[in-house]
């Protein structure tokens, strides 16, 4: 966040509900995506800004895609990172079978009864660890360890993946849009990173960076912050900047 804020605006970092232990409700349906929506509404709103620029990893970035194509007359500019269009990454979990195979661990996260949650705990919580592929610090691993060892935390943040419509398509995005992906990417393939140009109508830069993996946040490079902060003052600002940063 340092370069965006050097580079003229206010950054804010939040905690979407889930994550944060104030806001942890534990039913499904607390999690559809226009819960999620409404919550970013809140936030922009509590700060006083109507237009903004949004940035998002992950799920996030997901998140900022459906509120782009939702209310683009509210955003400056959308920066998604790793997460490609929506309906880029569904339609590529059905027809490519490269994507179907990163994919998999998604319906064994959506099954219901604390299946998942006794997986992802097992041993320790070293099934979540090897997720992170040693690509965090391992500060930064135990710290979020920590967060989803929490009451309640785990099954809330897999209730965000419950209450995925994976049917639901969004359609074209017109806001200016910078996408980010890495190359080495454990769960997003090269297809819908790809295909993600054609989902969006307005000024669009995509950025491949070889060799990164999925975590472009747990060790960031100088140039990633620099890339989003370039992005958003040529989209011409106003003075606010949302990141919706979500980690998973």
């Amino acid at each position: 966040m340092r370069p965006i804020a050097q580079a003229g605006f206010r950054a804010v970092a939040v905690d979407q509900r889930g994550y944060s232990p104030e806001a942890r409700p534990q039913e499904v349906k607390d999690y559809a995506i226009e819960q999620l929506i409404s919550d970013v509404q809140g936030f922009v709103n509590a700060l006083g800004c109507r237009h903004f620029h949004l940035v998002g990893h992950d799920w996030g970035a997901l998140l900022a895609w459906e509120f782009a194509a939702k209310h683009p007359d509210r955003l400056q500019s959308l920066s998604a990172l790793s997460t490609p269009h929506s309906d880029a990454f569904f339609n590529a979990i059905e027809a490519d079978e490269d994507q179907k195979q990163r994919s998999r661990y998604i319906s064994l996260f959506r099954m219901p009864g604390g299946v998942a949650e006794s997986f992802l705990q097992g041993d320790d919580y070293q099934r979540i660890r090897g997720l992170y592929q040693g690509k965090l610090p391992e500060s930064a691993i135990r710290e979020n360890i920590r967060r989803l060892a929490e009451p309640g935390a785990l099954t809330s943040v897999l209730n965000w993946y419950r209450a995925l419509n994976l049917e639901v398509r969004i359609g074209k995005i017109r806001v200016p849009t910078l996408y980010i992906w890495g190359s080495q990417d454990l769960a997003l393939g090269a297809t819908a990173a790809i295909e993600t140009a054609g989902y969006v109508t307005g000024p669009y830069r995509f950025e491949k960076l070889e060799g990164r993996s999925h975590w472009l946040l747990g060790n960031p490079r100088p140039s990633l912050g620099v890339s989003v902060g370039t992005y958003t003052r040529q989209s011409r600002s106003l003075e606010w900047q949302l990141w919706g940063c979500i980690w998973m």
